[in-house]
């Protein structure tokens, strides 16, 4: 059973979310500010943080800044309805994904189950565990990234993205199909998570040897891992 934070200053809707992820055979632990949700996340092993932008004490935002020093944790972000800054900044800072509030508890069901299932599935026996392009190393079922021999941090969403891209190294990968492999859902008109999430891989990358970029987006089809010279 799938353990998660919950950190929301909202009593009731903490409540009511609780219910009904319980109903759905996860295990929640609920805190209403944001330096509980550190303590929390000290103290415990959780599977997944859902956490609000708006808390006391700490923002969402610091929330996230501290344990991204620390952990991998998967984290859902809950923004205001319409506050696309806060998402931005939210993926900048290494939120694996988004939901708006008030949210369809149904959506934020199949959310979680998606990211679950990308830092929680296990390698199949046809699958390669390790894949290597140049200096770049993952290691698929340890979730874990070398680059020039040194981790560098992830996250799930990062891992699912990169790991798809240097499967097809030298290839275009089609944005939709991207999206659903890392996403767990559809590209929809307006959702710019994508382009954020391989905005920060590029950071976390940088370009190879020679000075090119890693990552090259073809305008109207997708993304292509560029093979080193």
């Amino acid at each position: 059973m799938a353990h998660i934070l919950l950190a929301d200053d909202d009593v009731e809707l903490c409540e009511l979310i609780t219910e009904y992820l319980q109903a759905e055979s996860f295990q929640i632990t609920a805190v209403n500010d944001g330096e509980e949700a550190l303590k929390a996340l000290k103290n415990n092993h959780f599977s997944l943080l859902i956490l609000d932008v708006m808390l006391p004490k700490l923002t969402g935002f610091e929330v996230l800044a501290k344990l991204r020093q620390h952990y991998k944790i998967p984290v859902l972000m809950l923004t205001a309805r319409g506050a696309d800054i806060d998402r931005i900044i939210g993926l900048e800072m290494g939120a694996d994904d988004y939901l708006p509030k008030p949210c369809n508890p149904r959506e934020l069901v199949a959310r979680i189950r998606a990211i679950l299932r990308r830092t929680q599935e296990p390698v199949l026996i046809n699958e390669p565990d390790t894949l290597t392009v140049g200096n770049l190393t993952l290691h698929i079922g340890k979730h874990q990234a070398l680059l020039n021999g040194s981790e560098i941090m992830l996250t799930s969403t990062e891992f699912s993205i990169l790991s798809t891209l240097l499967a097809f190294a030298g290839k275009v990968v089609n944005k939709e199909q991207l999206n659903e492999k890392a996403l767990g859902r559809k590209l929809t008109a307006y959702d710019r998570s994508m382009d954020m999430h391989v905005s920060n891989l590029r950071k976390k990358l940088g370009p190879h040897n020679n000075g090119k970029a890693r990552i090259k987006t073809i305008r109207g089809m997708g993304y292509q891992y560029i093979l080193p010279e």
